[in-house]
């Protein structure tokens, strides 16, 4: 059973302290979700654990299935079974989106010496886009050209369906999605859930987990991890706000 640790990480990013002592544990099998509002270092934590240059760790660990992973690079992490969707995917012009998962699963399933066969991939990406309810044409598009927020989202969840990551970090998927759109990526989401996929779902709100229901929900406000409890926790945050977040945190000073 894979596991992501994180343990008292403190991350820089332009030589301010954002992530001040981050203490997190996701397994496979489970999904969690990551809340906290703006600013609160939610996004920084996703980056931070792939291994993006711009984040400077100045403290504590990461460590996945007993290796800390701090010297590896973004690739080498990939490769181990961390994935991470991006809140804001880039558009890719030239690119095709079939392409692009190719030679992302040749990176990090096989080797130089071995690529996955053209027709035994391409089986792969139709099953894989039927299981999601992602029409065909999507395959020869350029990678998020033109494409809706929320094909830019299903996009992301295709890629995690091709790659199978053993932990996927979900960074607001829910972003700017309409109520069908996120339908749509709430029930891809839950179709690749399972005991071989461990995922973080992180956002603002409480709607994506009408659809997506967590095993356990975590509450980030400057910098940590300030509260961890189960999927009611959501829901107290969806009727009362971060409030009785503050109000607990101003016991305790």
């Amino acid at each position: 059973m894979s596991k992501l640790e994180i343990k008292d990480l403190h991350v820089n990013v332009e030589e301010k302290e954002v992530l001040k002592g981050v203490n997190l544990t996701i397994e496979q099998g489970k999904i969690h979700a990551l809340m906290g509002p703006n600013g609160s270092g939610k996004s920084t934590l996703s980056f931070a654990v792939m291994g993006h240059p711009k984040y400077e760790i100045t403290k504590g660990e990461i460590i996945f299935d007993g290796k800390n992973v701090l010297d590896l690079a973004p690739e080498e992490r990939a490769r181990l079974g961390l994935f991470l969707s991006f809140q804001y995917p880039s558009e890719i012009s030239g690119v095709s989106l079939s392409n692009f998962l190719r030679t992302a699963l040749n990176s990090v399933k096989y080797t130089k010496e071995k690529r996955i066969p053209v027709m035994e991939f391409r089986k792969l990406l139709m099953e894989k886009m039927d299981l999601l309810k992602i029409d065909k044409s999507f395959a020869s598009r350029y990678l998020n050209e033109g494409f809706s927020g929320g094909e830019k989202k299903r996009s992301e969840i295709l890629q995690m369906a091709i790659l199978e990551p053993k932990i996927a970090i979900l960074d607001e998927t829910d972003s700017g999605l309409d109520v069908d759109a996120l339908k749509i990526v709430s029930n891809a989401v839950n179709t690749l859930a399972g005991p071989e996929m461990g995922i973080l779902i992180i956002t603002h709100y409480q709607r994506i987990l009408h659809h997506v229901k967590p095993d356990v929900v975590h509450i980030m406000y400057d910098g940590r991890i300030v509260k961890t409890s189960g999927p009611e926790l959501a829901m107290k945050i969806e009727d009362e706000g971060y409030d009785f977040i503050y109000k607990e945190l101003e016991k305790e000073v």
